[in-house]
């Protein structure tokens, strides 16, 4: 099956600079999701170069400035998903750029301590920093 992300038609870029580009997800969670992609297949984010890091850095700002022109968000999520556990489906490294509004997730907001459900409540047990020393 080939990659829905490789060779995206230009009606899709929303936004690009020479290494990566940024399109509308198709699922998205609110308006003006973006996803934010490099051009060379990678499937980790952890894989990318350091140029690529730095070029889709610099899109995500592009990306920002747009979507508060046409969305005028209340603040952001940017994450990304990073092996089939961790949710990712598509094995292009992807980076959700999702704009948040004021009362979209109710009273408590959203943020990453509800990526995982049921956790949200987590406190960190004592060792549990053990190895990141």
């Amino acid at each position: 099956m080939p990659c829905p992300f490789c060779n995206p038609a230009r009606e899709d870029i929303v936004a690009a600079n020479d290494l990566c580009y940024a399109r509308y997800d198709i699922h998205p969670v609110s308006p003006g999701h973006l996803l934010v992609i490099p051009f060379r297949h990678v499937a980790s984010y952890f894989d990318t170069t350091d140029e690529e890091r730095m070029a889709l850095a610099r899109l995500i700002d592009d990306c920002r400035a747009k979507t508060e022109r046409a969305h005028h968000p209340d603040g952001y999520n940017i994450g990304v998903n990073v092996g089939e556990v961790a949710g990712q489906n598509i094995m292009h490294v992807h980076i959700h750029f999702i704009p948040r509004y004021r009362g979209d997730a109710g009273e408590h907001g959203g943020g990453v301590r509800r990526v995982i459900p049921r956790k949200e409540g987590w406190r960190r047990a004592s060792g549990s920093r053990r190895g990141m020393r």
